[in-house]
């Protein structure tokens, strides 16, 4: 397991982590916090969010998305390519940026897509894009084609760039819409197969392992992604990879019939579920990202089969985390704390600043989704009892939410 810091929970006297800057008022904010029996974390860090502006502002937007990560304790946020138009180019990726500029109330960093796209085709101008995106991903799509995935490793070694990749087999899919394991058997449902994931990555693994290139796998799901990246690490490829927390905490004989269970990749069986949370405590995975993706009611009320697969998670990661695998000690504090701010931001190059989350950790609460702050309403943890309230975040010396409200003025 890489070497973790100790000061991952402020107390008084003690920075919160190395990188993070609680000078004062933060720190005198900080340490009145901890006075009245709360916990200050530092600011969480996701690398894989969709705030799906511009093109479809239906779903969210960066408004509303920004908001909700602030509500959920966390100051950085990268957000993933599909959108319209798709930052393929830097006009495309400039105009997100506007937008970022103007309503974002937390850091906003885009990805730039790896083809033009998303087509899997060509691969985009990465030199003249690679100022302006955080890394590159083609995420909702999987790159089919070996000599282009090749070719793009080459060039974003070459430029000291990463590839985040969404690993899926299209020829494996066979028209799957969950896991394909028991309760697909039981419910008589299309199921997805592991190898759709798993393929990908060990394909992948062997071209970075080629070009030297940073590559990051996203949203991985399954047992066997867990060993071939942990086999891939012994060997020194330079590969990371995140694991959402649905993915930790949820498996296939949870889902319902109802479009809140429904994502991409699927809820796996019990057995990928712990040898991810194996992976998790021993470092094979590095960070935790929610895959925050929202939809419109209609395109989530279609049951398993016919709903758009996406759920949302920024204001639920941290509590659902928390409840499940820390109180129940699966996870230390501090190894959380460390998956979900330290480890992306080192690994993605994002500074912590002077950033804090403040945490009333023996209160609990019933998730309502109509009182989320993302337009989307999507989770299967809607219902449960989770402890961890979120009392403050601040974001750059700036408090941007407390108390359930945005504090942070609109731009």
């Amino acid at each position: 397991m890489e070497k973790m810091e100790k000061t991952a929970v402020f107390k008084e006297g003690t920075p919160a982590a190395p990188g993070f800057d609680f000078s004062a008022p933060v720190r005198e904010s900080a340490e009145e916090y901890v006075k009245k029996g709360y916990t200050v974390l530092p600011g969480f860090c996701d690398v894989h969010v969709h705030f799906r502006e511009p093109g479809f502002s239906y779903k969210e937007t960066i408004a509303s998305g920004s908001r909700s990560a602030a509500a959920g304790g966390f100051t950085d946020v990268c957000t993933m390519p599909n959108l319209d138009p798709c930052p393929d180019s830097v006009a495309g990726i400039k105009r997100q940026l506007e937008i970022i500029e103007k309503n974002a109330v937390i850091r906003v960093h885009p990805y730039a897509a790896i083809t033009v796209g998303r087509a899997g085709m060509s691969v985009v101008d990465m030199k003249a894009l690679s100022p302006y995106a955080v890394a590159f991903s083609d995420d909702g799509s999987g790159v089919q084609a070996d000599g282009v995935m090749e070719e793009a490793m080459t060039e974003a070694a070459a430029l000291g760039a990463i590839i985040a990749a969404h690993c899926e087999d299209n020829s494996l899919l066979d028209g799957g819409y969950i896991h394909a394991g028991e309760y697909a058997v039981l419910k008589n449902h299309r199921g997805i197969s592991s190898e759709s994931e798993w393929r990908q990555i060990e394909r992948d693994l062997n071209i970075a392992a080629r070009t030297g290139c940073a590559y990051h796998v996203c949203h991985i799901s399954t047992k066997e992604s867990v060993k071939l990246i942990r086999e891939a690490k012994k060997s020194g490829v330079d590969v990371t990879c995140e694991t959402a927390p649905h993915y930790l905490l949820l498996d296939d004989m949870d889902l319902r019939e109802d479009g809140r269970f429904k994502m991409n990749p699927p809820l796996r069986s019990s057995k990928d579920r712990e040898a991810l949370i194996e992976g998790a405590a021993d470092g094979t995975v590095d960070m935790i990202a929610t895959d925050h993706a929202p939809h419109s009611k209609d395109e989530k009320s279609k049951g398993l089969r016919d709903s758009a697969f996406g759920v949302v998670g920024l204001e639920t990661a941290f509590p659902a985390l928390y409840t499940e695998l820390v109180r129940n000690r699966v996870l230390s504090l501090e190894r959380l704390v460390y998956m979900m701010s330290t480890a992306p931001r080192k690994r993605f190059g994002l500074p912590g600043g002077a950033d804090m989350s403040v945490w009333a950790l023996d209160e609990s609460y019933t998730v309502d989704p109509t009182r989320f702050f993302t337009a989307g309403r999507s989770t299967p943890f809607a219902g449960r009892t989770l402890y961890g309230v979120c009392k403050m975040t601040v974001c750059g010396g700036v408090t941007v939410f407390k108390e359930g409200k945005m504090i942070a003025e609109d731009k």
